[in-house]
């Protein structure tokens, strides 16, 4: 247990045709299912599919959602952020998840951690972003201090970071309160960004 909810991490795979290990019984439904990366005590964070891009361009597609970013996102704009993050799950092990509300089963935003090459090394930041009506809920805190937790217990790193613009107050109030701190600033991306970093206890 964790203060923001149980980590739970499960992947299934088909067995190869022909033969090979049974699938758990219970889990036949779930093949065809994204694999559920951790969940908090009101959120589940999950793998992206493609059938999210309705729910995800009404977060994308928002201007003041979106502000601290070049511009809203449009349909393609929005396909394209899900096929980055499937590929991040190939290559990377990692990446956004959609964030889901446990009470309704309503994707509202993303959560994750991504590998980001920073000032000529790679870094884990942890990444969110969370639809407007949503605000002020505690829930993007809620899912960035699960991630955190994830990330320390299952990547092996001893810090974990997050780029933010030094206008963008709110995700910086959602950093402090993940125990983070501004570490340098950097020209990111052509940006000016604000790191803040967390150390893992005891490395």
């Amino acid at each position: 247990m964790c203060g923001a909810g149980t980590l739970a991490r499960r992947r299934w795979s088909l067995p190869a045709k022909g033969g090979g290990q049974e699938c758990p019984p219970h889990t036949i439904a779930r093949l065809n299912l994204v694999a559920r990366i951790l969940e908090t005590d009101r959120l589940i964070l999950r793998e992206f599919l493609p059938q999210d891009a309705d729910a995800l361009a009404l977060l994308l597609s928002d201007p003041e959602t979106m502000r601290h970013y070049p511009a809203p996102m449009d349909r393609a704009g929005v396909e394209q952020w899900i096929e980055r993050n499937l590929r991040r799950y190939a290559e990377d092990g990692v990446g956004l998840w959609a964030m889901v509300l446990k009470a309704t089963g309503e994707m509202i935003g993303d959560c994750g951690i991504i590998r980001q090459h920073v000032e000529g090394e790679y870094l884990y930041e942890i990444g969110y972003h969370l639809r407007r009506d949503h605000w002020g809920k505690g829930l993007a805190t809620e899912a960035a201090v699960a991630c955190r937790e994830w990330g320390f217990a299952h990547l092996g790193v001893s810090r974990l970071i997050s780029l933010i613009r030094p206008q963008n107050l709110p995700s910086q109030r959602v950093a402090e309160r993940n125990r983070m701190t501004i570490w340098k600033e950097v020209d990111w991306r052509g940006l000016r960004h604000y790191v803040y970093a967390v150390e893992r206890t005891g490395a």
